[in-house]
């Protein structure tokens, strides 16, 4: 696999992404575009220049772990997963068909590379911090990562797992909320309302960034700090734009489990060269 720290070959691996993103659903006929496109930057960076792991290896034991905690977001992983060369990049057009190694959500049973089946939302905060305390138990030095979408912090676990991951001081995991405002059945602020979102982190004892989710280079930067942190878990607030690269699909409710139609899939890989 490609690794690079270079902030345009990034970028340029993020094109490649979305696009790929485009064509599964496409051809899948279903699943959810809007919050896969949103959280390309984050998955593309941690698995291209932050992340330690090997996929002709990828039971390392001193790899880090990667949680898609929101699963339904399946195809930004399998994606990069399947560039990086953890799964068969020619089955990518299988995503959600019957037997596929990519599944409608993240399944340890079609895909073993992955470190958790995910996709009941509220729960992949608790894996990480139980992957992150077991860690510190065995003095190992790998760090977990874990991706939360925003809706999904209105899950009561979500919290809970806050208030344990700070009182055991679970320094080696990273969560990071892709915050494109938008869930299932609407604007989040219309469903449930996450403001204050920082300060509730930082009272749960959180150390917190907020940053622009799109950008690679406030990514590095933010990965890099919350590294640095001891004591207590990082939170990375990711302000990002659901459906972003495809214009009729930004910020727009509809993309959020809408797959784009033949004539979208052609518009938004034009827009996507």
């Amino acid at each position: 696999m490609k690794r690079t720290n270079n902030v345009e070959e990034l970028r340029s691996i993020c094109k490649q992404t979305r696009r790929r993103i485009i064509e599964m659903t496409g051809a899948a006929k279903s699943g959810h575009p809007g919050g896969s496109l949103s959280a390309v930057e984050i998955v593309v960076t941690l698995y291209y220049d932050i992340m330690r792991h090997d996929p002709a290896n990828p039971r390392w034991e001193d790899r880090d772990r990667f949680i898609l905690s929101k699963g339904h977001a399946a195809p930004v992983l399998y994606a990069v997963m399947a560039d990086c060369g953890y799964a068969p990049a020619d089955q990518l057009n299988t995503l959600r068909k019957l037997g596929s190694p990519y599944q409608g959500h993240p399944d340890r049973r079609f895909l073993p590379a992955l470190e958790a089946s995910t996709g009941s939302l509220g729960q992949g905060l608790s894996l990480a911090l139980g992957m992150g305390a077991a860690a510190k138990l065995d003095a190992a030095s790998w760090r977990t990562y874990v991706v939360l979408g925003d809706g999904e912090c209105q899950e009561g676990q979500i919290w809970e797992a806050a208030m344990f991951g700070a009182f055991h001081k679970v320094d080696n995991v990273c969560a990071i909320v892709d915050y494109n405002k938008i869930q299932l059945d609407g604007f989040v602020k219309d469903v449930m309302e996450l403001e204050p979102f920082a300060d509730k982190w930082r009272a749960f004892g959180w150390h917190v960034i907020e940053l622009d989710g799109h950008s690679v280079a406030d990514l590095q930067k933010a990965f890099q700090e919350a590294a640095a942190v001891k004591g207590r878990p990082s939170v990375l607030i990711a302000h990002t734009v659901k459906g972003k690269g495809v214009s009729f699909m930004e910020n727009n409710p509809k993309f959020h489990g809408v797959a784009p139609t033949p004539a979208e899939v052609e518009i938004a890989l034009k827009e996507l060269q």
